[in-house]
């Protein structure tokens, strides 16, 4: 499948980041709500979880992969990284993503993943997962 779609909304929004203040990154309307800049260490960390799903559903189905997305912005503490350098990590981690989904094989897309926290094995295609990742993509830079 070719995904050069995604690759021109990659391009795009850090080109369309860079129009936006350090002072706006880093604020944040309420010590619980992610800042702009948390939002993106948030979708690099989904970027990381769905990097595995890709892979590791290709040749091993039906694996619990999650996280915790609050636990994992917290750890990371993007709050304090220098914005240039998450919007640097997200935007590999998102070409990493083109080049991978466009090298899965087309019988591996009905392969299936458990992607759940709390429901026990409610499995997800590989297809339905990529498709997915693009919507939240897209939801969290809207909110940007």
């Amino acid at each position: 499948m070719n995904y050069q779609f995604l690759k021109n909304i990659i391009d795009a929004e850090v080109h369309r980041f860079r129009t936006i203040s350090e002072e706006e990154w880093n604020y944040k309307a309420t010590p619980e709500k992610w800042s702009k800049k948390e939002i993106i260490g948030h979708l690099c960390d989904s970027a990381f979880t769905n990097i595995r799903r890709f892979v590791v559903t290709q040749y091993k189905e039906n694996e619990n992969i999650i996280y915790d997305q609050n636990i994992w912005v917290k750890a990371q503490n993007y709050q304090n990284i220098p914005v240039a350098e998450v919007i640097n990590l997200w935007k590999v981690l998102n070409y990493q993503i083109v080049h991978i989904v466009e090298n899965i094989p087309d019988e591996a897309m009905q392969r299936t993943c458990d992607t759940t926290k709390t429901e026990f094995q409610k499995r997800f295609t590989l297809e339905f997962i990529i498709k997915d990742y693009v919507d939240h993509l897209q939801h969290h830079l809207e909110a940007i």
